[in-house]
């Protein structure tokens, strides 16, 4: 008997975080309606899906932050987004139990910025500019990266969505090595890297862009597979052969070219 309603327990569980997890009404933001999944069950535990009006992101109670961030970039919203005020209201998600996010206090005389994964830039209508400030889409980031280096790639991406007419975008951080930094009270990390992964369906188009989280003025361009095998992090909406394909370059002042002839 104890181990029947053991088992039910652990069935209802597994359900219940299942569910979380799919969070089917976020699905329209990642391409074919499947979402980012973890590969590596390290990062598994704590994880919580926030659905926001604009992108949805994957918060860690570990990390203090997202593991990823997901948006669909379309011409028209890009276009609505250029009349958009930022507000720079940044706020806690209260939907997050307390001590599984970062807090405003965790980044004050950080050193950090709060970068945003999903951007500010591409937000298109209030309510999407205001969600965009959550601590849950906010890492801590390089100063000079988040607002040199980091905003030229941004500015990038929505000149390849807006020429192509769509484009679905995953962000996120990467954590290298033993020993890691971490910021405030709550411990926040700090990620070593961030990733940025764009996927153009009409041009069937993909590519990882990494930049180290320093006053770095370079970046590296990846294949998608690679990506995967290093992050932990797998891209199921993305056609194998497309995430596999290696011979992309992405030039950070405009649009991706291949070197295949796109």
């Amino acid at each position: 008997m104890k181990k029947l309603f053991a088992s039910l327990i652990s069935s209802l569980l597994l359900a219940a975080a299942s569910h979380a997890y799919a969070a089917p009404a976020c699905s329209q933001f990642v391409p074919n309606g499947q979402f980012p999944t973890l590969t590596n069950q390290r990062m598994a535990p704590r994880t919580r899906m926030l659905c926001y009006s604009d992108f949805v992101v994957l918060h860690s109670g570990v990390t203090h932050g997202p593991l990823w961030s997901a948006e669909h970039l379309t011409r028209d919203h890009l276009e609505a987004a250029k009349d958009m005020t930022r507000t720079n209201r940044f706020f806690e998600d209260d939907r997050l139990p307390e001590g599984e996010g970062a807090t405003l206090a965790d980044y004050k005389r950080s050193g950090f910025d709060r970068g945003h994964m999903s951007p500010a830039g591409n937000r298109w209508n209030a309510q999407a500019m205001a969600e965009s400030f959550s601590l849950a889409n906010i890492v801590p980031q390089n100063r000079d990266n988040n607002q040199r280096l980091w905003a030229h790639i941004e500015t990038a991406v929505r000149k390849l969505a807006s020429k192509y007419g769509e484009a679905y975008v995953v962000t996120g951080p990467l954590f290298t090595g033993a020993q890691l930094q971490t910021i405030g009270a709550t411990r926040v990390l700090v990620p070593t890297q961030i990733f940025k992964v764009v996927y153009v369906p009409s041009q069937q188009l993909a590519f990882a862009i990494v930049a180290d989280n320093t006053a770095v003025d370079r970046y590296d361009v990846r294949s998608v597979r690679d990506l995967e095998a290093q992050s932990g992090i797998a891209f199921p909406g993305i056609p194998a052969d497309v995430a596999a394909k290696e011979k992309v370059s992405f030039n950070g002042r405009g649009f991706a070219v291949s070197k295949w002839g796109w």
